[in-house]
């Protein structure tokens, strides 16, 4: 049985699945957010990896009827809880830095909403580096990358560059962090796909790359091993829950996972993942290619010996959204009572949300813009602001798919890569048909849904199964995929002047 790791940006799931793909159990834990201010966004990771632990020993303990009733036995042939294996997959560019003596971390560890590397990128862009990160990385400078953030630790944290430079000091993504942690020091490795977010990696070499170290002087001993993502990373007995260690295996960023659980193993294929953020990522096969304006070019996964590249797109603030509405504005009790509210109106009569609430991402990257509220007045009611927050997720959808597809329209591009011919949808909010139908409607192309909701933790699954010999080809895991509904779009008159309002409203919030 594969136990597979999900830490998010708001909690940490623990998810058990057989070797059909099958999930049988899950275990959820949240952790604090830390706003110390404006555009700082920050987790306890000591509480991170408690709540692993936390989470694995719950899923165990809620799982204990099927485990019993199991027969599953491991490839060595053992049985019980000697047959289990761990994988992991992350929020990505999150970052930890933390004394490898003691095993602390120095700081909290500054999520990829962080926005406080903002004026550092702004300078390094004024010096002329951005086409050298980007030639480099395939990533645009901006502060949703790590780079910065341990730079900022670095700056304010006392004798912590005089330590970094001594060897005394460690820096991984949330990832990292896990595995060392799990392994009490012995591992330490980071995968591809997290690497590449770090603004560090070098996607040509699949190396930490010299010029970047240096460009925000971080020493290399603070890195972690880069591995692909099907291998086996350590040993853990996670704090003693398991009597005999299991093997950590399968280790990839959650967009990443995403698209391996959605099985877009073929070049063209895309996903979205709806989560606090969103992602657009398309598989465009084995060499890397320069990303679209607005768009950045990552690994989109490595296994079978090769790397897979991908164009993506990142939006800051999807579920977050919705989450802020209940939590914060008290208009309803949770996310997932806004469909049956939003649905009491036909449209929002012209109310617009811009959830710029830590800046604007992919293709906009506005660091800068602050969330607003367009078109409201006297006649505009709750439902119509809950239609509106809803519609915000598939307009930033839509904006960054729009820039996929031109690219795929070049006459390099091959024949498989032309268009997106469906997208492949995970994440909560895949649950909210208005949604999902607004989404296929928007973008006029079919909208899956599968029936892992999670499909960042399968996709993990996958490159564990693959790490272990169960799985040796694409096809063996293709046909796992089930596929619970499809949204196909409807026609609608007032759809492309309902996303040229959008347009205006985001040009409104950043002017």
């Amino acid at each position: 049985m594969f136990i597979s790791i999900d830490q998010s940006t708001s909690s940490t799931k623990a998810m058990l699945f057989d070797e059909q793909c099958k999930m049988l159990a899950r275990a959820n834990v949240d952790h604090k957010q830390y706003y110390p201010q404006a555009g700082w966004v920050e987790h306890d990771a000591e509480e991170i990896y408690q709540n692993m632990v936390e989470a694995i020993r719950n899923l165990l303990q809620s799982a204990s009827n099927v485990i019993s009733q199991s027969n599953y036995s491991s490839p060595s042939g053992e049985a019980g809880r000697g047959a289990f294996s761990l994988a992991i997959t992350n929020q990505r560019e999150t970052v930890v830095v933390w004394d490898k003596t003691t095993g602390k971390p120095i700081y909290n560890a500054l999520v990829w909403q962080d926005n406080r590397g903002a004026a550092l990128c702004r300078q390094l862009r004024e010096e002329g580096y951005a086409e050298m990160v980007k030639e480099k990385t395939g990533l645009l400078i901006d502060p949703n990358f790590s780079a910065t953030g341990v730079r900022w630790i670095l700056d304010h944290v006392e004798q912590a560059q005089a330590m970094a430079e001594q060897g005394l000091l460690l820096m991984g993504t949330i990832d990292t962090w896990l595995i060392w942690r799990l392994t009490h020091g012995q591992s330490f490795y980071t995968d591809t796909t997290n690497a590449s977010r770090t603004m560090l990696f070098n996607i040509h070499t699949m190396q930490w790359d010299d010029d970047l170290l240096r460009l925000f002087r971080i020493p290399r001993s603070m890195m972690a091993e880069v591995l692909p993502c099907d291998a086996i990373y350590g040993t853990t007995t996670v704090e003693g829950i398991f009597e005999q260690s299991i093997p950590i295996a399968g280790v990839l960023g959650d967009s990443h996972g995403a698209l391996v659980g959605q099985m877009c193993f073929a070049e063209g294929a895309g996903k979205v993942t709806y989560g606090t953020g969103s992602s657009v990522m398309v598989n465009i096969g084995e060499q890397p290619k320069p990303a679209p304006e607005g768009l950045v070019t990552s690994v989109a996964f490595s296994a079978f010996g090769r790397h897979y590249y991908g164009f993506e797109g990142n939006i800051y603030s999807t579920g977050a959204t919705l989450k802020w509405i209940a939590d914060q504005l008290h208009l309803v009790g949770h996310p997932a009572e806004m469909e049956a509210e939003a649905v009491k109106v036909n449209s929002t009569e012209g109310v617009y949300i811009v959830p710029a609430f830590a800046g604007l991402g992919a293709p906009w990257w506005k660091p800068d813009a602050k969330a607003g509220v367009i078109g409201m007045t006297f006649a505009t009611t709750r439902a119509h602001f809950l239609r509106a927050a809803l519609e915000s997720i598939a307009y930033q959808i839509k904006d960054l798919v729009q820039v996929m597809t031109k690219s795929f329209s070049t006459e390099n591009a091959s024949e498989k890569a032309k268009g997106l011919s469906e997208i492949c949808a995970d994440g909560g909010p895949t649950k909210n048909r208005f949604l999902m139908q607004f989404q296929a409607d928007l973008l006029n192309t079919p909208v899956i849904c599968t029936e892992v909701e999670d499909a960042s933790a399968l996709g993990a699954v996958i490159m564990n199964g693959i790490a272990r010999k169960i799985w040796t080809s694409p096809e063996q895991v293709i046909p796992l995929r089930k596929v619970t509904q499809v949204f196909t779009p409807h026609p609608a008159s007032d759809i492309d002047s309902l996303y040229q309002g959008w347009r205006k409203a985001v040009e409104k919030i950043c002017s």
